[in-house]
């Protein structure tokens, strides 16, 4: 069945009371000594950690929302869980991280959230729900509905405006790459040329609190670049905030500038293309301009 402006309306506050539900256990688990368990796939520590509370967080959330999976016949994708591949079957399907920016939560440190996307089959988001537990801010967006904060109109200011900073949000690790240097004098460039009064920089968790990040600091930017290896986030990490970005009118693209590919039919992996979040498009079209830098670096990217 094809999902009907009303069924987008109805499914929303399914997912928000699922994140809520999830990240009020999050919060509360805190609390308790965390036991930290080790998965495969990525390319760096915050992508193979994985703790008892993400497990269970993943249950309370897949508990709320397998009722709308029968009544709407939709696929549920979790990161803690397997893909069976019905979301390349379905009209729709749930994409979910219920801890994103685990090694964040592990450290006692702002930057995790949880996060619930509802994608179309063709890869289009079509509902995003990120809650922040650590400030308690829930963050949504429905297709052709506009950007919720707290529930109310959310519409960041995405104009570049001259004396403002430009803010770059970066994964951890990020500045100690070999070519962080050459992308810091290109950003500077860019800061000087447009007026910013200087670049700013914040080193983030998750996938989904980074980007949100951007909205929350314009003008600015985040990114994955296009890699070789598998990583670069998964879907579900970024299928959330595609919908948040579309509906505020910033920009959710790939490296290239085309259509994040949220429903990848050989992999949940983003890496083939990277991942673009910039508060306008002028901005999303300067920082594709690093790409001959990726290019050059490529082997050294991890």
């Amino acid at each position: 069945m094809r999902l009907t402006e009303q069924d987008l309306d109805d499914l929303l506050p399914c997912a928000v009371a699922a994140a809520r539900e999830a990240g009020a256990f999050i919060q509360a688990s805190k609390a308790r000594g965390i036991e930290v368990q080790h998965k495969s796939g990525g390319s760096n520590i915050a992508a193979q950690v994985v703790t008892e509370v993400d497990l269970r967080a993943d249950a309370l959330i897949t508990e709320a929302l397998l009722p709308t999976c029968a009544h709407y016949d939709l696929a549920l994708l979790t990161e803690e869980g397997t893909d069976d591949h019905a979301r390349l079957e379905k009209d729709a399907f749930w994409s979910v991280d219920p801890l994103d920016g685990t090694l964040a939560f592990i450290e006692s440190k702002p930057g995790y959230a949880v996060s619930i996307g509802l994608v179309a089959r063709d890869g289009t988001p079509l509902i995003g729900v990120v809650y922040n537990p650590v400030t308690d801010i829930l963050y949504s967006a429905v297709q052709g509905q506009g950007a919720q904060r707290q529930g109310s109109p959310w519409q960041p200011s995405i104009t570049p405006r001259e004396g403002r900073p430009f803010t770059l949000v970066f994964d951890r690790g990020f500045d100690q790459r070999d070519y962080y240097a050459r992308v810091s004098a290109v950003l500077n460039d860019l800061a000087v040329r447009h007026g910013f009064s200087a670049v700013q920089t914040l080193e983030g968790g998750g996938a989904a609190m980074n980007a949100l990040q951007v909205l929350e600091n314009t003008p600015g930017c985040y990114f994955k670049f296009p890699k070789p290896q598998q990583g670069g986030g998964s879907l579900w990490d970024f299928a959330a905030t595609a919908a948040i970005f579309n509906e505020c009118g910033a920009v959710a693209c790939d490296f290239y500038g085309k259509a994040l590919e949220l429903n990848r039919v050989d992999s949940t992996f983003m890496n083939r293309r990277g991942v673009l979040y910039a508060s306008d498009a002028a901005l999303a079209a300067e920082i594709q301009g690093l790409l001959p830098i990726v290019g050059e670096i490529q082997g050294h990217l991890g």
